[in-house]
């Protein structure tokens, strides 16, 4: 009976894989353009390839089937958790992101063919991302289980000689408590939300400041003859393969602004900190912004208070980029990481920044110094090669191992990044070493002012002192600027160190700016010590 039975079961799962044969056949048909090599091999039909890399023949094969619209609206990959998180990848998608994790493991943490690196991950999407990337590497991946103890893990570092290993924030004090004795490992890989001294961290590295896919529209709205313009507009859209946006406006027009991202599905959005200012002074409550999904700003520092203004009408954060246009972004804060208003952000790879004195000497964290890049023992490959028949220039941006960017600055215990101001902006008044962008920021918190800009002027005692030029709201009418003079300087003594206060105030219509809408300080600087 039992015999019976079981034939009779064998029966019914043979009649029903029959029966289904001819409703996936379509499936089938696909999938034997990539499995029949292998089938073929298992029957011995066929010899082993010579040359096989998983991630290419077989992953990006069923990826140009998607592209191709040959595989059916099914993901390659589908995580979630106990907190309704979830993570879905198509196989183009997979292909895109492994691809992100191949270059962090080969430029950042510098591992090469052969290589071995140790990844003790639990379930998470990260682990799926670095077993794909070693494939596409050829870096040997060496997976360890989320309970191995601080004994485990300094076995298998010493005797697989791993070059590299990533961990999360539950191992990596074991991971830092075996290291004296580790004399291979290259790099250290954390798969975390936050930092930590000595570790790089994965999410950082894989996301990009613009955080572009091919899915996304992308419109930055810088002027056509600056830098910000080449990488923006250009080149990091197309490399992600995004959709470059244009509207072509004379004169910068806030409604026109506006109406154009409640009117086209853009989906990232960059403009200048002034733009961000002269924005948040509109309802914006009025505008639905239906596709945006993330702001950027750079080129001068964005106060605080107009983050916090711009996050309460919209929802949706600003995420702030530093650089020039001899290196294009130098720092950022990216999706994904803690957002410290008036902060540039972390440094990105390939730099190494540091704050520097005069010397060249790496400053700690929490000290003012020189923004600077490490060009020693090796030149950052994105950095530029010289000012143009200008060799004077050029040695005078390098100090020991550093190019200096001539940019004043302060990193906290995080390795955020905070702007001071230009090395030419920064005004001695009585010793005391002021930026301007902090008193900028203090001032732009008062209903009245729309904007300003804080130079140095001469004084008989002080040799220089704070002066503020203050641009005030439309809505405003200015009966006693003596008063409000007064009443100015007393915010800013409430809102930041009493001494860095404006001792003298100027009221102006408008403030003089680039083309690109960046303020010149150097004008009324120069208009306040009778330079030309």
């Amino acid at each position: 009976m039992k015999s019976l039975s079981k034939l009779k079961i064998l029966k019914s799962m043979w009649t029903l894989k029959s029966f289904c044969r001819p409703v996936h056949k379509v499936t089938r048909h696909l999938a034997s353009q990539i499995t029949s090599h292998y089938e073929s091999i298992n029957r011995y039909e066929l010899e082993v390839p010579e040359h096989f890399n998983f991630a290419n023949d077989v992953l990006d094969k069923w990826a140009q089937l998607e592209k191709d619209g040959k595989r059916p609206a099914n993901p390659a990959f589908w995580w979630v958790n106990d907190k309704k998180d979830e993570v879905k990848w198509s196989f183009k998608e997979l292909g895109l992101l492994s691809r992100k994790a191949a270059n962090v493991l080969s430029d950042p943490c510098s591992l090469q063919r052969g290589d071995r690196i140790i990844v003790i991950l639990p379930r998470i999407p990260e682990w799926w991302l670095l077993n794909v990337a070693c494939m596409r590497t050829g870096i040997v991946f060496i997976p360890g289980t989320s309970l191995l103890t601080a004994k485990d893990i300094s076995y298998r570092l010493q005797a697989s000689r791993a070059k590299a290993i990533v961990v999360t924030d539950a191992l990596a004090p074991a991971v830092d408590s075996v290291m004296p004795g580790d004399h291979f490992l290259k790099a250290k890989l954390l798969i975390s939300n936050s930092s930590r001294d000595g570790w790089l961290n994965f999410n950082e590295l894989l996301k990009h400041w613009l955080n572009l896919t091919p899915l996304d529209i992308f419109w930055n709205t810088s002027d056509t003859g600056w830098v910000k313009s080449a990488w923006s507009s250009v080149f990091s859209p197309w490399i992600a393969g995004s959709c470059v946006f244009v509207h072509h406006m004379p004169q910068f027009e806030l409604t026109t602004i506006l109406n154009t991202l409640s009117s086209y599905p853009i989906t990232t959005f960059c403009t200048a900190p002034t733009a961000f200012r002269m924005l948040v002074r509109q309802d914006l409550t009025s505008y639905k912004f239906m596709s945006l999904q993330h702001c950027v700003t750079g080129g001068e520092p964005l106060n605080p208070e107009v983050m916090v203004q711009w996050k309460t009408q919209t929802g949706l954060d600003i995420y702030e980029g530093y650089g020039q246009s001899e290196t294009i972004t130098i720092c950022a804060t990216l999706k994904g990481m803690k957002i410290k208003p008036g902060s540039m952000g972390k440094a990105l790879p390939p730099y190494d920044v540091q704050i520097v004195d005069e010397q060249g000497n790496i400053l700690p964290s929490g000290e003012e110094g020189d923004i600077a890049i490490r060009i020693k023992p090796r030149r950052p490959f994105c950095l530029f090669t010289q000012y143009l028949d200008n060799p004077e220039k050029t040695a005078s941006t390098e100090r020991g191992d550093f190019y200096i960017t001539g940019d004043r600055g302060i990193m906290d215990k995080e390795g955020y990044f905070w702007f001071v101001g230009r090395s030419d902006d920064v005004i001695n008044s009585s010793g005391y070493r002021i930026g301007p962008f902090e008193v900028e920021s203090a001032l732009i918190e008062h209903p009245a002012v729309v904007e300003s800009a804080v130079v140095s002027s001469p004084d008989s005692i002080r040799g220089e002192v704070v002066k503020a030029f203050v641009v005030l709201s439309p809505d405003f009418t200015l009966r006693d600027p003596e008063k409000l003079a007064a009443e100015l300087q007393e915010h800013v003594k409430k809102v930041t160190a009493p001494y860095k206060y404006p001792r003298k105030v100027e009221f102006v219509q408008e403030l003089p700016k680039t083309v690109a809408g960046k303020i010149q300080r150097k004008v009324l600087r120069n208009k306040e010590w009778g330079r030309d």
